[in-house]
């Protein structure tokens, strides 16, 4: 009898097993067929800048490249506004399925710092993917300007504070923040004026409109070649192949001065591991072609340089602390 009863237990025992393994395989299979059958229809990648600027040329790039890669459209949509804002709120709210993809740039980490409320989190409301590329901005005058250099500049600058003014592509814009960064770590009090886009702030330099700029390398390079703008900086700690003529900032004398926005993608937070680590691969991949990278640091003046998940949220943290203090610094209203 208590040799049946153990029988019996053994029985009981080895049948729970294999319960725990079925309900265990019935609980991933889901899972696995979402990574196995991914993506099975078109992708859209959502930025938030006007058509034909540099989010919208890298948008297209990627779209091309991942499109091959992916057998699948990965289809750009602009959905300009905010700052780039209204797309990632509509990231956010999209379905974490992998079918949503948002293109941002350094401004989504200056969002964070300087928005007194988001209707979503720069960091919490989505899964990262990767970063693409990283960009200096250039500080720029007509070239009859006085200023033959930026010490120039800033001398002349402090000569007289208040006086000189610099224009941007708009307010709370990296380009912004590069200029009050300058005013901090150099002495100076130059007044902001923001314009709305990169091409008004040529537009208006030229016109005499406004006497500096903060603008952004690739757009400014062709100008400072044909000699009707002179580029006194970039704002990164070394020159750019782009401009290799141009010194960085922290040559010119700013010690310590280094802005270089960015770009990346991510999708929606819960969005399946299994797809983020597939996208994650995919761009890898993608920025190792040479053809790829070629086409990306043509289109922006920077360096092409993919990153982990991690290593992109702990970017988008600390960019958000980085401009806090600038804006607290500089005195600049929150939004």
């Amino acid at each position: 009898m208590a040799r049946s009863l153990d029988a019996l237990r053994g029985r009981w025992r080895a049948l729970r097993g294999v319960a725990a393994v079925t309900i265990s395989l019935i609980c991933l299979a889901p899972s696995l067929a979402t990574a196995q059958a991914y993506p099975n229809r078109p992708i859209r990648l959502l930025h938030g800048f006007a058509a034909g600027g540099a989010a919208d040329t890298m948008a297209r790039i990627v779209s091309d490249r991942l499109s091959k890669r992916l057998g699948q459209p990965v289809l750009v949509e602009a959905k300009p506004g905010a700052g780039g804002n209204l797309a990632a709120d509509a990231v956010a709210k999209s379905a974490p399925d992998g079918y949503t993809i948002g293109l941002v740039t350094g401004a989504h980490a200056i969002s964070g710092a300087l928005y007194k409320q988001l209707a979503y989190s720069p960091t919490d409301s989505f899964d990262m993917l990767s970063t693409m590329v990283y960009y200096a901005l250039v500080i720029a005058v007509r070239a009859d300007h006085k200023a033959k250099t930026l010490a120039d500049l800033i001398a002349m600058a402090k000569a007289k504070p208040d006086d000189l003014s610099y224009g941007s592509v708009g307010f709370g814009s990296t380009h912004h923040l590069a200029g009050e960064l300058l005013n901090i770590t150099a002495g100076t009090k130059m007044v902001h004026v923001p314009y709305r886009g990169d091409s008004l702030t040529v537009t208006s330099l030229l016109a005499g409109d406004v006497p500096v700029i903060v603008g952004t390398t690739v757009l400014l390079a062709g100008q400072i070649e044909s000699g009707a703008i002179r580029g006194l900086a970039v704002t990164s700690p070394a020159r750019t192949k782009l401009l290799p003529n141009v010194p960085s900032a922290q040559e010119a004398g700013v010690k310590g001065f280094d802005v270089r926005t960015w770009a990346g993608l991510l999708v929606p937070k819960g969005t399946p591991p299994d797809i983020v680590k597939r996208l994650n691969a995919e761009i890898q991949s993608m920025l190792a072609d040479p053809a790829t990278k070629t086409a990306l640091e043509t289109a922006t003046g920077g360096e092409a340089r993919s990153s982990t998940p991690e290593e992109m949220r702990s970017l988008i943290s600390a960019e958000i602390d980085r401009w806090s203090k600038v804006i607290n610094d500089a005195g600049i209203p929150r939004i």
